[in-house]
């Protein structure tokens, strides 16, 4: 892999982590667009890559949340009520995707980690933000704070966040949908859907990391891995700190536009064999 390739992936993942467009589906299009799916080893690799990488975007969130965090952390050890009752639900809704997660892992890699169900995520994600974008209820501008949560609305959203486990279905955007529809603002759907990212991209690329972080080392050194990391984190704070007054502003309508126009550029290049599909790992 080289730098340029490895700041392109980064910048990629920072930028569309928590935006609600799918960063696993924007980076196994960039991957395969850089040519890594030539080769199965380096298709595995950099799809390992990918998932590492994330990490710079939980280091943007701790420093744009460190208020929050630091909450939580009082609130762990017993000394916040909110922040006690917040890391509840956080780990509540965790729990599904901790759990169904290592086990459909090589099942998702298998049929899922190629273009075309990415498109197909990408287009059905669309089409249900332009429904709810465009729903009269469903904007955001009122309802619940993070703080009046319930611990059923938390358990909902953790269930929906399984979802996501299809590559270019987007976490954020499954679980921004399920807390918008659940009757939060658009500001604390946005921030639940963060932290509750802390703990399941964290333990994503810790996963990933123990189970191939040895051959994506092999494959491309850990140069590449460490210019990844730093271009995610830069990124995910400028797209962090835009998204939740453009998603107060705006909404999700924008974002269901722009899923739907990616999808139907890639299906189009795909259909007329411009670009040739990756067999899996």
């Amino acid at each position: 892999m080289q730098w340029w390739q490895a700041v392109i992936l980064g910048i990629v993942e920072g930028i569309t982590e928590y935006l609600p467009v799918s960063s696993t589906g924007h980076l196994i299009l960039t991957s395969w667009l850089m040519g890594f799916s030539r080769d199965p080893t380096q298709w595995q690799a950099a799809f390992t890559f990918n998932i590492v990488i994330q990490a710079g975007a939980i280091v943007a969130v701790l420093g744009l949340y460190r208020a929050r965090v630091q909450q939580m952390l009082r609130g762990f050890l017993g000394r916040d009520r909110s922040g006690k009752r917040l890391v509840g639900h956080l780990l509540l809704a965790f729990l599904p995707a901790a759990i169904l997660g290592p086990l459909l892992d090589d099942l998702i890699e298998s049929y899922l980690n190629g273009p075309w169900p990415v498109v197909i995520a990408l287009f059905a994600g669309g089409c249900v933000m332009l429904v709810i974008g465009y729903t009269p209820g469903y904007r955001g501008h009122t309802g619940h704070t993070i703080d009046n949560i319930s611990w059923q609305q938390a358990c909902i959203i953790g269930c929906s966040q399984c979802l996501a486990m299809w590559p270019g279905m987007s976490r954020s955007m499954v679980t921004i949908v399920a807390a918008l529809l659940l009757g939060l603002r658009a500001t604390a759907a946005a921030e639940f859907s963060f932290l509750l990212g802390l703990l399941t991209l964290g333990a994503a690329t810790a996963f990933k990391a123990m189970q191939g972080g040895g051959e994506m080392l092999r494959q491309f050194a850990a140069g590449p891995v460490l210019l990844g990391f730093a271009a995610a984190t830069i990124s995910a704070a400028l797209a962090v700190s835009w998204l939740v007054g453009f998603l107060n502003r705006r909404g999700v309508a924008p974002f269901g536009w722009y899923r739907l126009l990616v999808a139907l550029l890639f299906a189009l290049l795909l259909w007329l064999g411009a670009l040739a599909v990756p067999m899996p790992a």
